[in-house]
């Protein structure tokens, strides 16, 4: 017990001292002002990264590949070594993939009850995709811009471009399940909500960039840069994760269920 104490002791002795050496050595500058380094969060105009000679490209489109390559492997890995395993009394991992299924699967069944099969397929491909892809950025992979600078790979979805990219997708997704499940009828009452894809990729856009704006000016400067960053990041993040996951594919499947639905005869 005296050794626990003593070793609890001298690490909050060492927090202490790192602390109070970070409150008086201050900042010890930077390359570009927090303006700069906030537009560039938000712009990705300055710290680019090349893309194999290609061009040089947004570093929300390396974090898109990684985490869109990571999903594929993982789930070819899980259909030929883990459900060909599947049991009656199932164990963690069955467990944990069958309820993160079923949740999907029970949101689509209730917004949808005529038409649910293809739109459980979607939600659970976007809202996975959302889910990792703002996960992701807590790993702090880190790449090389064109100018030789490091930096940390954002999640996909703090880019703009890729926002826009799933909030479109999604918008044309419903419009195809409302012209399949009640044609002209359908496709008309889609394309009133004309506005539909820019608030769904606005929201999901806006949401994951605060929380990375916020990470981002505590850690630039150094008196905040010990222990409150790892509380801030985690936090914001696995916040975003889970009411961006639920938020896009609740809407997405609300409108699916509320074009594609039959008139009911008198």
């Amino acid at each position: 017990m005296k050794q626990h104490k003593k070793g609890l002791a001298l690490w909050l002795a060492a927090i202490l001292l790192l602390l109070a050496g970070a409150l008086l050595t201050g900042s010890p500058g930077r390359t570009e002002s927090v303006q700069a380094a906030m537009r560039d969060a938000v712009l990705h105009d300055v710290n680019r990264i090349g893309l194999f000679g290609l061009g040089d490209v947004s570093p929300g489109l390396i974090s898109a590949f990684v985490v869109t390559a990571f999903l594929l492997i993982l789930a070819v890995c899980l259909r030929l070594f883990v459900i060909p395993k599947f049991q009656y009394v199932p164990g963690k991992l069955q467990l944990l993939l069958e309820e993160w299924v079923g949740l999907f699967d029970r949101m689509a069944r209730g917004s949808s009850p005529h038409r649910h099969s293809f739109l459980g397929v979607y939600i659970f491909s976007a809202g996975t995709y959302i889910f990792v892809g703002t996960l992701f950025e807590l790993l702090g992979l880190q790449g090389i811009t064109v100018h030789g600078h490091p930096i940390t790979l954002p999640a996909p979805l703090s880019d703009v471009n890729a926002a826009i990219a799933l909030g479109t997708l999604s918008y044309l997704f419903i419009l195809a399940g409302g012209i399949v499940g009640n044609g002209a009828r359908g496709m008309g009452k889609t394309l009133k909500e004309f506005s539909l894809p820019l608030s769904m990729s606005f929201r999901l856009f806006g949401a994951l960039l605060s929380g990375l704006l916020v990470t981002e000016l505590v850690y630039y400067f150094v008196s905040l840069s010990f222990v409150l960053p790892v509380v801030v990041g985690v936090l914001f993040t696995l916040l975003h994760a889970l009411i961006q996951t639920y938020v896009l594919t609740m809407l997405t499947a609300m409108y699916y269920g509320e074009v594609s639905e039959r008139p009911h005869k008198a």
